[in-house]
């Protein structure tokens, strides 16, 4: 927890709290398809301390044809130990592309609390309808995030492989699994298919190291390969166990794992491997956050440009987005103000450039689709974003809306 507390203050009060991540799976649920299996999908909800209502956080990807799914998709929560958080887990079967969970299956619902979540090393709870003692379970892990902003890209590969198609090959894949504190492998990624090859290319993929191992460079990884199948139920093929330290050394002989299947190896006398998996890359960088680059000294620089074209009406009439109003801001004074508020505390030196574009401008009416605003030729720069409303006013005053609308030599400027 002591990577996420707040920075001590004395005199102030700070609520304690960490993030989790959730990890759900599910086993028996009911099968809702004719002629197919379930695709099912978790949505869940977290009503805060005080609240009334559940707010939804996040949904899973959809698995097709399975009734006993792993989801890859973790939740990440904000854990407060002095109030209760209520959660609510509810398992569709996706039947369309559409959001709207009404167009899909309800296959059932959990409610309990993080406090039960984090407690527990694996919550094991029956789903609740549509159909009484269905048999149906839902599993929900966590684990504390830790604080590792790296991320890693991997590219694997295998050779080999055991035959599982009757007509071809077969069609692998892997799937990625982070050992947790109580010994069990939990699902955190998996590969796209290759198919009909026993010599499967793996297109590298890049995912946190904290999704990977938590941060710990030397906890287990599990790598399963397997053999899709369209039914849903795929065939086991093998696995290896890894650790990140030994992939961060790249691509070598010491990175060349048996894949193993535990079953085939009892029966068979002098089996090996059921194919053997390879690393080709892997690269480790810090993955760096907006707050790390503004502590870092980072500037933001702003330039502004305004849509002088007489589309938005005349600056004389009420409907006038430019509409000069004797004691109200118009839309565009309102936006300047809105966004230049937040923008101005990143920029330390308050200059702002400001143009204009699509207007005539005096003496001689001279279409311009790149003025200063302040109409100084030579420095377009307004000091503070109170600078850059008087100008705006100014030029609102001198300028005559026109068009058409060409935004290009803006663009250059800035570009330039």
């Amino acid at each position: 927890m002591a990577g996420f507390m707040p920075a001590f203050n004395a005199g102030s009060a700070a609520i304690p709290a960490t993030k989790v991540e959730l990890s759900i799976s599910c086993r028996n649920l009911v099968d809702m398809d004719v002629f197919s299996k379930s695709d099912p999908m978790v949505v869940l909800y977290i009503k805060e301390f005080g609240s009334q209502t559940f707010k939804e956080v996040g949904r899973t990807e959809t698995i097709n044809d399975n009734l006993n799914p792993d989801f890859a998709k973790k939740f990440i929560v904000d854990y407060f130990f002095e109030e209760s958080q209520k959660l609510k887990f509810e398992v569709y079967d996706v039947d369309s592309a559409s959001r709207n969970l009404r167009e899909h299956d309800f296959l059932g619902s959990l409610e309990c609390t993080l406090a039960q979540v984090v407690t527990e090393a694996v919550l094991r709870k029956p789903l609740q309808g549509p159909m009484k003692n269905s048999g149906a379970i839902i599993a929900v892990s966590s684990e504390e995030v830790s604080t590792c902003k790296e991320e890693v890209t991997l590219r694997f590969n295998a050779k080999k492989l055991d035959k599982k198609d009757f007509f071809g090959k077969s069609d692998p894949f892997l799937s990625f699994h982070k050992a947790m504190e109580d010994g069990s492998y939990i699902l955190t990624y998996r590969t796209e298919v290759i198919k009909n090859t026993l010599n499967p290319t793996w297109r590298p993929f890049t995912v946190p190291v904290r999704l990977l191992c938590n941060g710990d460079y030397d906890r287990s990884i599990k790598i399963e390969c397997w053999d899709w199948n369209s039914s849903g139920s795929h065939d086991y093929i093998g696995e290896c166990l890894v650790t990140l330290r030994e992939l961060s050394k790249g691509s070598s002989a010491s990175n060349v794992f048996d894949c193993v299947n535990s079953a085939k190896q009892k029966k068979k006398k002098g089996y090996k491997n059921s194919g053997t998996i390879e690393l080709m890359q892997c690269t480790i960088v810090q993955a760096y956050s907006f707050l790390d680059f503004v502590k870092g000294g980072m500037q933001l620089n702003c330039t502004i440009a305004i849509d002088f074209t007489a589309s938005n009406g005349n600056p004389l009439t009420p409907t006038s987005l430019h509409y000069i109003a004797p004691y109200s801001p118009n839309q565009y004074t309102q936006a300047l103000a809105s966004v230049g508020e937040i923008i101005k505390d990143y920029d330390s030196d308050q200059l702002f450039p400001a143009l204009g574009f699509g207007a005539r401008l005096p003496p001689e009416g001279r279409v311009s689709h790149e003025f200063f605003l302040n109409g100084n030729p030579e420095n377009p720069y307004c000091q503070g974003i109170d600078g850059v409303l008087a100008a705006y006013q100014q030029a609102l005053h001198t300028v005559q809306l026109y068009g058409p609308t060409n935004f290009a030599p803006v663009i250059n400027h800035v570009s330039r």
